[in-house]
């Protein structure tokens, strides 16, 4: 509200800034301008002081636009000021004029802070669990204003600007408020509204103008090849999802069926025009086609922002973007609801192992080495030519504690599939000798990430307890699926490279040879629950001039179909959760590509549309099946049948579940076809044949037992005589309910 009266005697002081400190706004590099513009209190009244490059004349008016005083040239081109006849300190705005226009400027300067003390003191000690609430860009309405409060960390910065089309990328005119306890750097922005694209610009301890940088918790970006963050409104969605959601906070997902599908989403499917299709065109058609071949989760590679397409998002520069490249942020959240809604979760591909070095991102964001450890020893990636974390730096650890948070509870995704995890935990990774720094103890251990993902991990299932944690870990890393307060790193899964690498391996090998190598696929049951395993076969396994799972397969055009068949119903009678990269449940002949569609044509070959059969009836009898889901962590849920007949390179082994029947799963893994072959079985009476990976069906040679075999008590013990088909998996279970 305006004063009633004349001015006070504001006027008739000395109210003029100085040259210098004039010269310094004009020229951008004052380090502190709140103490100068804006409304500042002088000799018991008011001044207002503005910089408006281009303005000829300037009016401070209240915000419901009374007058409250005619502001003065100052001493540079741009600057304005003078008494204001106000009662008491406000926010302004102010009428500009040229010769050419008139417009209006909504004054950030006269605006207090929105960040308080309790912020500053959980960011200083590194436990805000509410992060992405504060820094980044955010919609809020304000001592009476709407607008955007924007706030970033930049601790060794002289000075740091919002720019954005909103004031036309000029560093001078939202210069930001310096929160030294904790090197955040804020303003309020009024009228500033979703959708405005803006960067920081950003000067380093030494006066230096670094390259504009995005928003480290920017929620949108612009396309690449634009690097812009965008204003993004709140998410409006309303989420349908409760069920799912309360069923999997109620449940032990180590016991649950887990059937994952592994998802590039820029090369699943694309329009016809060979553009990418929008989350609410994925959702139309990749939902429905994940429910149909009895898929229980999928899995997406990294989904945050990204420059560079051939990375497969996997060097981030917006962990807290979805990607433009498929739509808004809401399309997102709905895609997400929409598979919630049917029943399938969603798991994302998380990097907090590394960043490019791109200028745009947090590439010494500061002028210094900020978000990376500072000595390329520990703070560069020789393999990716990217960045690392310094786990080290409290604040580095909650940015990134407070993404994994932030995509549980912003787009309630059911798990985050780490990264690189063995990068992260060993200093020498990679490395030759010299080239790493040995911890405190003089070991090769990263402590400081193993305390971030023990961090992150805590955080994590205590507040979300239906999203699970899985580490891609290559090593043997003891507990990294243990509780935290029983020593392990936390997460809920790990991915089995060991079972990915001897399985393949095996399958490559010509049927002669494979007898010599028969331990490549028993090995594994000597560790296959030390931890909570994830049995992946990824993308990684399919580029880079390793082919595709079909072309890996030993043999001519009908034995590789019948090895992938085969391998496929050994991976599902297998302990362990599954996972498929897209195109390989029909058999996809060529290498993925991320630059192009998945090969849909090969459906019209009935071979493919088998394997496709296949898939899909796994997974089915995968999911309702308990025995073949219920104790895939636990070693009480296996036994092997015949785990030595390496001259017919056989397998047998019975799968069990507390009040389900047994599972018994046979592989014959050479081109012999078997005729009455003796298997010890578990229980006497007849056994139903409830897969067959040689049935016709499938594009086999349909072989089997007629649907079931006879299990009898011969010479002390109970056998049954099977028809093994040439390269091939069995399940059998029996007709009548027995002990498990």
């Amino acid at each position: 509200m305006t004063q009633k009266g004349t001015v006070r005697d504001a006027d008739k002081k000395d109210y003029h800034l100085s040259a210098d400190e004039a010269e310094a706004l004009a020229s951008g590099k004052h380090g502190n301008p709140f103490s100068v513009l804006g409304v500042q209190e002088i000799h018991k009244g008011f001044i207002a002081r503005v910089f408006a490059p281009g303005a000829d004349e300037i009016m401070a008016l209240t915000l419901d636009r009374n007058p409250a005083g005619q502001l003065r040239q100052g001493v540079v081109p741009g600057l304005f000021e003078g008494p204001i006849d106000i009662a008491r300190r406000q926010p302004l705005r102010y009428a500009a004029t040229n010769s050419t226009a008139t417009w209006e400027i909504q004054d950030p300067y006269s605006y207090g802070p929105v960040l308080g003390p309790m912020d500053d003191y959980f960011i200083a000690e590194g436990s805000h669990l509410r992060l992405f609430d504060k820094l980044g860009a955010h919609q809020i309405h304000h001592e009476g204003s709407d607008g955007v409060h924007f706030a970033v960390w930049a601790p060794n910065a002289r000075r740091v600007s919002v720019v954005g089309d909103f004031n036309e990328w000029d560093g001078r005119c939202h210069v930001m408020r310096l929160r030294a306890d904790i090197g955040v750097w804020e303003i309020f922005a009024p009228g500033v509204r979703p959708g405005a694209a803006y960067k920081y610009e950003i000067l380093g301890p030494n006066g230096e103008q670094l390259p504009l940088k995005a928003d480290p918790f920017a929620r949108r970006a612009e396309l690449r090849p634009a690097t812009a963050s965008i204003v993004a409104a709140d998410l409006a969605h309303e989420w349908g999802d409760s069920a799912h959601r309360a069923h999997w906070s109620n449940v032990d997902p180590r016991r649950q069926p887990m059937s994952i599908y592994e998802v590039h989403p820029g090369s699943w499917r694309r329009r016809a025009d060979g553009t990418f299709m929008s989350w609410d065109e994925l959702g139309d058609e990749l939902i429905p086609y994940c429910v149909e071949m009895g898929f229980t989760h999928i899995e997406f590679l990294p989904v945050s922002e990204h420059p560079y397409d051939p990375s497969w998002g996997y060097q981030t520069t917006g962990l807290y973007a979805p990607s433009a490249r498929f739509g808004e942020p809401e399309g997102f959240a709905r895609f997400v609801d929409g598979a919630h809604q049917v029943g399938l979760g969603v798991i994302l591909d998380w990097v907090p192992a590394h960043f490019p070095t791109d200028a745009h991102g947090l590439s010494r964001f500061d002028g210094t080495a900020l978000y990376e450890h500072a000595d390329p020893r520990q703070g560069f990636h020789p393999d990716w030519n990217t960045a690392i974390y310094n786990f080290g730096r409290r604040e580095v650890c909650s940015f990134l504690v407070n993404n994994a948070l932030f995509w549980a509870e912003t787009y309630h995704v059911d798990g985050l599939r780490v990264d690189a995890v063995a990068s992260m935990l060993y200093l020498d990774y990679s490395r030759k000798e010299g080239e790493w720094i040995p911890n405190k103890d003089g070991g090769r251990e990263n402590l400081d990430a193993v305390e971030f993902l023990r961090q992150m991990n805590k955080a994590v299932y205590g507040s979300h307890p239906g999203v699970v944690t899985i580490a891609e870990e290559s090593t043997s890393w003891p507990k990294v699926s243990a509780p935290v307060h029983e020593g392990g790193l936390g997460f809920g899964f790990k991915w089995n490279m060991g079972f990915m690498h001897d399985t393949l391996t095996y399958f490559q090998r010509d049927p002669i040879h494979r007898r010599h190598h028969h331990s490549d696929l028993t090995f594994g049951l000597l560790y296959a629950f030390s931890e909570n395993f994830v049995l992946p076969i990824s993308h990684d396994e399919i580029v880079h001039g390793k082919g595709s799972l079909l072309t890996k397969m030993a043999g001519d055009e009908w034995q590789k179909f019948a090895n992938l068949r085969a391998y496929y119903g050994f991976m599902w009678g297998y302990p362990g959760k599954k996972l498929l990269f897209m195109g390989q449940e029909f058999a996809q002949r060529g290498e993925w590509s991320e630059a192009r569609s998945l090969d849909w044509d090969h459906l019209d070959d009935p071979r493919h549309y088998g394997m496709q059969d296949l898939v899909r009836d796994l997974n089915r009898l995968y999911a309702r099946t308990p025995a073949l889901h219920a104790r895939d962590c636990e070693p009480e849920g296996f036994e092997w049948l015949v785990a030595d007949d390496s001259a017919n390179s056989v397998f047998a082994w019975v799968r069990r579940a507390p009040g389900g029947k047994p599972v018994v799963i046979i592989a014959n893994l050479t081109p012999a076809f078997l005729t009455g072959y003796v298997l010890p079985m578990p229980l006497e009476g007849i056994w139903r044949e409830i897969f067959n990976s040689d049935a016709t069906i499938y594009g086999g040679s349909g072989k089997g037992n007629l649907g079931e075999v006879n299990a009898r008590l011969e010479d002390g013990r109970v056998v049954a005589k099977l028809t093994l088909p040439p390269l091939a998996t069995l399940m059998l279970t029996p007709d009548q309910p027995g002990t498990s």
